[in-house]
C-alpha cells in the first residue's frame, strides 16, 4: 500500500505539485479558502482611459500634416519642396526615435504616471511652437519636440494597461492603446478637412492636439500608480493600496503574492543585454523586431502622412479616401480587441499578416495599378 501510493506521487511531476501548491497557496491568501472570482473589469477601467490619452496623442500626431502639409508649405514658404516636405514628418520621426530609446529609463526612474506627463509635456510644447510659427525651422523644431513624446508615450502606456489590468481582460484593455491611436488618426483627418479652403486652419489642428496633451498631465494626477513599479522600489504598501483601487479588497493579497513570485522569478532570471544577441534570447528579439520592422515596411506610415496627396493624384476625393483609410483601421483594432482574450495573440498575427501577403500579391499581380 505504501509503495503503491509512493509510485503514485512519483508519477506526478513536480511542476503539477507546484501548480497545485500555488493554487492551495492562493486560495489560503484570500482570507476565506474560497475562490474569490475575477476582479471587478470597471474599477481599472478609467485609468486604462486615461492612458489611452496617450495614444490618442500619437495617432493625431500622425495624421496632422496629411491634409495640412501644403497649405503648411504654401504659408510657410517651402510649397512644391518635397525635401522641406519630408522634413516637417521625418523630423518627428527622429524625435520619437530619441523618445522611444529614452522611455525605458525614464518608466523606470519616476514611475508610470510622471512618464505619461513628461510624455504630454513636449508634445504641449511642440505643438504650440509649431502653431505659432512663420518658419520652417519653427516648424521642424516643434514636430522635434512633439516626435519625443510620441517616442515616449505608446511603450508606456503598453506596459502601464498591462500592470494595471486584470489578466482575463489584458488583451481587451491592450487594445484600447490602437484604438485610441486610430480615433487620433481620424479625429486628425476630420479637423484638417477645411485645411484646403482655408490657409491658416494648420494652425487650429496643432492647437487643438494640446487640449488631450494637457488633460492627460491634469487627470494622471488622480491615476494609480502601477503597482509592479512600486514593488519593485520597495513600497509595498502603497502597492497593496493601489492594487486595492485597481482590483478590490478581495484581491490584494492574491495579487501581492503574485507579484512576489514574479519579482522572485524576475531575480533567478537576470538577463544582461548582451545574452539577447545570442542563445533563445535572440530568437524572441529577433521575432519580436521582425513583427515591428515588417509592419513598418508594409508602407502604412506612408499612408497616414502622404494619403492626401496620393489620393489627390489618382482623382479620388481625398477626404473621403481618408476617412475610408480611418473607418477600415478602427474596424480593424475594434475586431483584435474582441478576438484577443479569445483567439490568442498568435493567431491574430498571422491571420494578419496573411491578409497584407495577400493584398500585397493581388496589388502585384495587378502590375501595381489601382483603378478607381
Amino acid at each position: 500500500m505504501r509503495r503503491d501510493s509512493y509510485s503514485a506521487y512519483k508519477r506526478v511531476s513536480s511542476r503539477d505539485r507546484l501548480n497545485v501548491q500555488e493554487k492551495e497557496e492562493g486560495r489560503l491568501q484570500s482570507g476565506t479558502g474560497k475562490e474569490t472570482g475575477n476582479p471587478s473589469w470597471k474599477r481599472p477601467l478609467p485609468h486604462v482611459m486615461v492612458a489611452a490619452l496617450s495614444s490618442f496623442l500619437y495617432g493625431y500626431h500622425l495624421g496632422v500634416v496629411n491634409d495640412t502639409l501644403e497649405t503648411i508649405g504654401m504659408e510657410l514658404g517651402f510649397s512644391g519642396s518635397t525635401l522641406a516636405e519630408g522634413l516637417v514628418v521625418s523630423t518627428c520621426l527622429g524625435g520619437a526615435f530619441v523618445g522611444s530609446l529614452l522611455s525605458g529609463w525614464i518608466v523606470d526612474g519616476v514611475g508610470r504616471r510622471r512618464a505619461f506627463q513628461m510624455c504630454a509635456l513636449p508634445m504641449i510644447v511642440g505643438a504650440s511652437t509649431s502653431a505659432n510659427t512663420n518658419t520652417l525651422g519653427g516648424m521642424l523644431l516643434g514636430r522635434l519636440f512633439v516626435g519625443t513624446g510620441m517616442g515616449l508615450g505608446p511603450p508606456v502606456a503598453a506596459l502601464y494597461v498591462a500592470e494595471v489590468s486584470p489578466a482575463f481582460v489584458r488583451g481587451t484593455y491592450g487594445s484600447f492603446t490602437q484604438i485610441a491611436t486610430c480615433l487620433g488618426l481620424m479625429g486628425a483627418l476630420f479637423i484638417g478637412i477645411p485645411a484646403k479652403d482655408n490657409v491658416g486652419w494648420w494652425r487650429i489642428c496643432f492647437w487643438v492636439s494640446v487640449i488631450p496633451a494637457t488633460l492627460l498631465v491634469l487627470f494622471m494626477e488622480f491615476c494609480a500608480e502601477s503597482p509592479h513599479w512600486l514593488f519593485k522600489k520597495g513600497r509595498s504598501a502603497e502597492a497593496e493600496a493601489e492594487f486595492e483601487r485597481l482590483l478590490g479588497g478581495l484581491h490584494v493579497k492574491s495579487a501581492m503574492a503574485e507579484l512576489s513570485k514574479l519579482d522572485r522569478g524576475d531575480e533567478a532570471d537576470t538577463v544582461k543585454y548582451s545574452e539577447l544577441l545570442y542563445g533563445c534570447h535572440l530568437r524572441v528579439v529577433f521575432i519580436g523586431s521582425a513583427l515591428f520592422a515588417l509592419q513598418q515596411l508594409s508602407g502604412i506610415n506612408a499612408v497616414f502622412y502622404f494619403s492626401s496627396t496620393v489620393f489627390k493624384s489618382a482623382g479620388v476625393p481625398s477626404d473621403l479616401a481618408n476617412m475610408c483609410v480611418g473607418i477600415v483601421n478602427l474596424s480593424g483594432s475594434v475586431i483584435a480587441m474582441i478576438l484577443m482574450d479569445r483567439l490568442g495573440r498568435k493567431v491574430l498575427l498571422v491571420g494578419s499578416f496573411l491578409g497584407m501577403a495577400s493584398d500585397f500579391h493581388g496589388f502585384s499581380s495587378n502590375g501595381g495599378k489601382c483603378h478607381f
